[in-house]
C-alpha cells in the first residue's frame, strides 16, 4: 500500500511504508517511536532492549566460533612473550588504516613496537606482494599479519612461506575455494565458515578487534598478566567505528555496537590522532555517524588517495600532538585536493555511462586511481545500477573500482570474471570491489557483467520504492523529533536512517548554492516554513521541480530530518530525496 497515494513521484518511484516491507503491517501501531524505527528495521521485539542501546557485551561473539581465530591468537601470544619483531601489512583505505592502528596499539600496550607498512595505491596496489613479503622478512619481521587484505594473496603468501616467515590474514573480503597459504586465515567470508559466517558483514577493523580479544584472552590464560595490566580494549572503539562506517559495512548486530560505543568513546578524544582530526574537519560538537563517513573518513582516505598512504596509520597511532596536528592538517590539505581531481573525472565519467546496461562500466586514460572508488559510488546513485570505473595508464592497464546496489552481489561477479580469464586480478564483497584488467578486455568484461547480472538488477530496480518512516506537517520537523529519531541509531548501511514525508507544502524561495545543491524554503497549511535542502539535484528532475515550482501548487517531500548547523539558534531542516505534487 503506498504512502499519501505517490505510486509514481517526481523521481518516479512509489512510497511506501518501511514497516510494512518488514513485517506486514501498514505503518506503525501505538508502539513509541523508537520501538517503531527497531521494528521496522527488521530487529524483534525480543531484541528491542539489546537494540535499544546497543553494548558489546550483548552483541560480542566468542572469538574462537572464527575458523584459525585460536591458532592467530596463539601464534600472537607467542611473538609478544618472547618479544618478536612484528609487521602490519595494511589497505590503504580507511578500513585498512584503522585496522593497522588497531594491531600496532594492542601490541604496544603488550610492549611490542610493530612496524606498519602501508602500499602506495599507484606503484603497488593493492594487497601484499611477494618481495614486499621477502623484504619485511629480511628486515627482521618473524611475524606478518595482513589486515583488510590478504584473502587472495596466493603469489605472495607463497613467497612469504619460502622466505620463510609466520604470516597471519585478517581480513573480510570474499574468499576463492582455496585459500592462500598462511599460518592463519581469520576471514567470516571464508566458505567453509560455519558459526562465524553469520558475521560476514564485519569490516577488517572489527575482525581485528575480535583477534585482540582472542590474544588478550590467551595471554590471560598463559598468566601473562599477572604483573601487569590488561590494555583496555573498549578504548579503541572510537577507531573501530570509524573503520567500520567508512567501510560501508551493514550497522547490524555487532556492528551497532561497535559504532554506538566508538562513538561515545570518540566524544571524550582519548586517541590524540582522532581529536586531531576532529579539530582538522572543524566538528565543534562531538561526532555522529554521519561524520564517521562525510568527514573524517574521506580524510583518513586522502592520504592513501592522493598522498602518502601511511598518514591515517601514523595519525591514529602516534603519542605526540603535535605530530598529531600536523598529519590532520595535511590530510585536510589532501582531501581538498581530492575533491578537485574528483569533480573531473566524475564529469568525464557522467559522459561516458551507458543508460542502457545493466552495470554501467566507465574507462579513461589519465584518470586519477585513487578517486575512481568514490566516483562509482556517485554513479551508481545517479544511475540506481551497480558502477564500476577504470582508470587506465599508459601501459593500457586499468585499475577499477565498482560500487553495487542491493540485492546485486558485485564481489562475487567479479571473482567471477578473474576465475573466466578477463581480469589479471580482483576482488572484494556483494557492495564493493576491485579489480585490475587491461584495457583491450574491457568490452569482454562489460559483456559478462551483462549476462551475469542483468536479472539481479532487474529484480532490485523493479522493488525500488522510497520507504517512508512517518508523515508529518512542516512544524513536525523540529530538533525535538531529530533527537528522538536518533536514539534509533546508529544508522547507515542495513540499518538505514528515518525517513519522513512532510506536507503538503508551497515552495516560497528556491536556488542552487555550492555544487549544484538546491537550498528552498517550504511553508505548509500548518503556517510553519522551514529550509530544505536538495543535495546535487540541480540538474534532475527533483531539482527542476523545487525551483520551478509555481507558487500556488502544493508538493509532499520526503527525505531525512536533521539539524541545521548553520542556524543560528537550534532548527531542524529536510534533506529531500524525492517528491511528489500534492494536487
Amino acid at each position: 500500500m503506498t504512502v499519501l497515494g505517490v505510486t509514481s513521484s517526481i523521481l518516479g518511484q512509489p512510497w511506501r511504508w518501511r514497516a510494512l516491507a518488514a513485517d506486514g503491517r501498514d505503518g506503525f501501531t501505538g508502539d513509541d517511536l523508537v520501538t517503531q524505527l527497531l521494528l521496522a528495521r527488521g530487529c524483534p521485539r525480543e531484541g528491542l532492549d539489546a537494540h535499544r542501546s546497543p553494548s558489546i557485551r550483548a552483541f560480542m561473539p566468542d572469538p574462537s566460533i572464527f575458523r584459525d581465530m585460536d591458532r592467530a591468537a596463539d601464534r600472537l601470544a607467542d611473538a609478544v612473550q618472547a618479544g618478536e619483531q612484528v609487521a602490519i601489512f595494511g589497505d590503504y583505505d580507511v578500513d585498512g588504516a584503522t585496522s593497522a592502528a588497531l594491531m600496532v596499539l594492542v601490541l604496544r600496550a603488550l610492549g611490542i613496537e610493530a612496524r606498519t607498512y602501508i602500499p602506495d595505491r599507484l606503484l603497488e596496489g593493492y594487497g601484499p606482494s611477494g618481495e614486499t613479503m621477502v623484504r619485511l622478512a629480511g628486515e627482521g619481521a618473524s611475524l606478518i599479519v595482513t589486515v583488510d587484505c590478504g584473502a587472495q594473496a596466493f603469489d605472495a603468501l607463497d613467497a612469504a612461506r619460502d622466505a620463510p616467515v609466520d604470516v597471519i590474514v585478517i581480513d573480510h573480503h570474499k574468499c576463492s575455494t582455496t585459500l592462500p597459504h598462511a599460518l592463519a586465515v581469520v576471514n567470516p567470508n571464508r566458505l567453509d565458515e560455519d558459526e562465524g559466517a553469520a558475521h560476514g558483514h564485519l569490516a577488517a577493523v572489527g575482525m581485528c578487534f575480535l583477534t585482540a580479544a582472542a590474544l588478550v584472552r590467551t595471554l590471560r590464560t598463559r598468566g601473562f598478566f599477572a604483573d601487569r595490566a590488561e590494555p583496555k580494549l573498549i578504548d579503541l572503539l572510537d577507531i573501530v567505528a570509524l573503520g567500520t562506517v567508512a567501510d560501508v559495512a551493514q550497522l547490524r548486530g555487532l556492528n551497532r555496537a561497535f559504532v554506538a560505543q566508538g562513538l561515545k568513546v570518540m566524544g571524550a578524544r582519548r586517541n590524540i590522532g582522532v581529536a586531531a582530526l576532529i579539530e582538522a574537519s572543524r566538528l565543534t560538537r562531538n561526532p555522529t555517524c554521519t561524520d564517521l563517513g562525510f568527514a573524517l573518513g574521506p580524510r583518513i582516505n586522502a592520504g592513501g588517495r592522493v598522498g602518502r598512504a601511511d598518514l591515517g596509520v601514523r595519525l591514529l597511532t602516534t603519542l605526540d600532538p603535535d605530530e598529531a596536528r600536523t598529519i590532520a592538517a595535511e590530510l585536510d590539505r589532501l582531501n581538498e585536493e581530492r575533491r578537485a581531481i574528483e569533480t573531473g573525472v566524475q564529469e568525464a565519467a557522467d559522459l561516458l555511462a551507458s543508460r542502457d546496461r545493466a552495470v554501467a562500466v566507465v574507462a579513461g586514460h589519465g584518470w586519477h586511481p585513487g578517486v575512481i572508488g568514490i566516483v562509482a559510488g556517485r554513479l551508481k546513485e545517479k544511475l540506481g545500477r551497480p558502477a564500476i570505473v577504470i582508470a587506465i595508464d599508459e601501459h593500457g592497464v586499468g585499475k577499477g573500482s565498482g560500487r553495487s546496489i542491493p540485492g546485486v552481489d558485485l564481489g562475487a561477479a567479479i571473482m567471477a570474471a578473474r576465475e573466466h580469464g578477463l581480469l589479471s586480478a580482483g576482488g572484494g564483497h556483494a557492495m564493493a570491489a576491485g579489480l585490475t584488467i587491461t584495457a583491450s578486455a574491457i568490452p569482454a568484461f562489460t559483456d559478462f557483467l551483462e549476462e551475469r547480472l542483468a536479472a539481479a538488477v532487474e529484480r532490485s530496480n523493479g522493488d525500488r520504492a522510497l520507504l517512508l518512516d512517518a508523515v508529518l506537517a512542516p512544524g513536525g520537523v523540529n530538533p525535538g523529533l531529530v533527537d528522538s529519531l536518533e536514539v534509533g541509531g546508529p544508522y547507515g548501511m542495513g540499518w538505514p536512517a528515518p525517513r519522513v514525508a512532510m506536507g503538503p507544502v508551497r515552495v516560497i524561495r528556491a536556488d542552487v548554492v555550492g555544487n549544484g545543491h538546491v537550498r528552498t524554503v517550504v511553508a505548509g497549511d500548518d503556517g510553519r516554513s522551514i529550509k530544505a535542502m536538495a543535495f546535487r539535484a540541480a540538474d534532475s528532475a527533483l531539482g527542476q521541480a523545487l525551483l520551478g515550482a509555481a507558487p500556488h501548487r502544493k508538493l509532499w517531500l520526503a527525505g531525512r530530518a536533521k539539524i541545521d548547523d548553520w542556524s543560528s539558534r537550534p532548527s531542524a531542516e529536510l534533506h529531500v530525496e524525492d517528491a511528489a505534487w500534492a494536487d
